[in-house]
């Protein structure tokens, strides 16, 4: 029992777990909103990933649109619903509330 007073009544170890407690629990920065950093760190990272890949995709998609031009006509059809003058164009639209 002496040496557990004789342990806590030091006051550099006092300090210490002060210190602790406070950059922990109280401090601007605390544990749970380093927790949060972490969380919406990954989140952009996985993102990021995501956004790269689409990069990726458009690049080639207009390196093709660039050296061919049947896939740059079709690519005017289907994104630009581009047709030729002797020719009807219909489109069709799903409603998604009448299929439920």
């Amino acid at each position: 029992m002496q040496k557990l007073r004789k342990f806590f009544s030091n006051k550099y170890l006092i300090t210490g777990i002060a210190f602790a407690i406070w950059m922990g629990f109280f401090d601007r920065n605390d544990i749970s909103l380093q927790w949060k950093r972490i969380n919406e760190l990954k989140k952009l990272q996985q993102s990021e990933k995501v956004m790269d890949r689409q990069i990726t995709d458009t690049k080639h998609e207009l390196g093709l649109l660039k050296n061919s031009p049947a896939t740059l006509e079709k690519y005017a059809r289907e994104k630009y619903l581009m047709k030729k003058d002797n020719e009807d164009l219909f489109v069709i639209s799903y409603d998604s509330s009448a299929a439920k």
